[in-house]
């Protein structure tokens, strides 16, 4: 078991929730910062168990108070999603860069033990020279969302040689799973699976060969409990399966465990949108002994079944 305190910053978030309740179950201490006062439904149970502090990632008082007395913080915190970054640049840096430094200034005052980042293994390295794409691979982000979330990555190691502030980046590919959001730009599990509930048309940006790397949210929650205690001699680690998935293969997948037929809908294709998007996690499964068990079909029906669940008990998903 690990000793101490964790701060789970946007622990009330998809990722961050299942986080949350894993930490919880390992018998942690868990703080949740999180700019929304509402604790998700699966996190219920076990309020009682958890901290919550409700404030602005950007109020550097309240971030102060978050941290203090933690021995390690996650952070998963993000104001913008790939597309929409590109819409408004200065607000990505503004909401996400600054504040992140200024955490960073927070963690090494108050003595962190170690800072767990959650960054984009479906950004950052823009178009793939060759799949599956290993940590050395170069680094070229098609967005403002990626570019932010390599500079961080780049900070963190500043402040490890300037101040000696441990960290572990994971680089997550495409996650899913109960409690994904099912609107918006980014996400299309949720996305695809509702519209397909409501008999409304999939939108695919392209022919639909796109490929990506689809990783189950517990599995990526167990990397994220694995990575608190790593000491490898690596800080960065790709969280994905190595698999991937086309846009037209996942519907087809959707269409069985549903029963649902779908219909398609083309839209031309994104700058954003690299083609080929696979993780290599080799690393992950050396020096973390992690790895995902999670068949992507199993993982989709049991997201399917959770959305079914939430819209019985008459319990809005999350949006985006």
């Amino acid at each position: 078991m690990i000793a101490g305190r964790c701060l789970v910053l946007g622990g009330c978030g998809f990722i961050g929730s299942h986080v949350v309740e894993l930490l919880a179950d390992q018998g942690c201490q868990v703080r949740i910062f999180s700019p929304s006062p509402d604790l998700p439904n699966r996190l219920t149970p076990i309020a009682q168990r958890l901290e919550f502090i409700t404030g602005d990632f950007r109020d550097q008082k309240a971030l102060a108070c978050a941290v203090r007395g933690c021995d390690y913080v996650y952070h998963f915190i993000a104001t913008t999603k790939p597309a929409a970054s590109n819409r408004e640049v200065v607000f990505d840096v503004e909401t996400n860069l600054v504040p992140t430094l200024r955490l960073l200034e927070i963690c090494v005052r108050e003595r962190v033990r170690r800072i767990i980042f959650s960054s984009s293994g479906g950004t950052i390295y823009g178009d793939a020279e060759h799949v599956p794409i290993p940590e050395s691979h170069p680094t070229e982000p098609r967005s403002s969302y990626g570019i932010m979330k390599l500079a961080v990555e780049k900070y963190l190691k500043l402040f490890r040689h300037l101040h000696g502030l441990d960290y572990t980046v994971l680089r997550v590919g495409n996650c899913y799973g109960p409690g994904l959001p099912i609107t918006g730009e980014q996400g299309v599990v949720g996305v695809f699976l509702d519209r397909l509930r409501r008999g409304e048309p999939i939108l695919v940006w392209g022919d639909g060969s796109v490929r990506r790397d689809y990783v189950y949210v517990s599995d990526v929650a167990r990397a994220f409990w694995v990575a608190l205690g790593q000491q490898s001699p690596f800080r960065v680690f790709n969280i994905g399966t190595g698999v991937g998935t086309s846009l037209l293969e996942l519907i087809k997948m959707m269409e069985r465990v549903t029963s649902c037929r779908a219909r398609i809908l083309k839209k031309p294709t994104r700058q954003v949108d690299a083609s080929v998007n696979v993780l290599d996690p080799s690393r992950a499964r050396q020096y973390l002994q992690w790895e995902a068990s999670t068949p992507l079909e199993v993982g989709l029906l049991r997201t399917w079944k959770w959305i079914q669940a939430t819209e019985m008990r008459g319990i809005s998903a999350p949006v985006q």
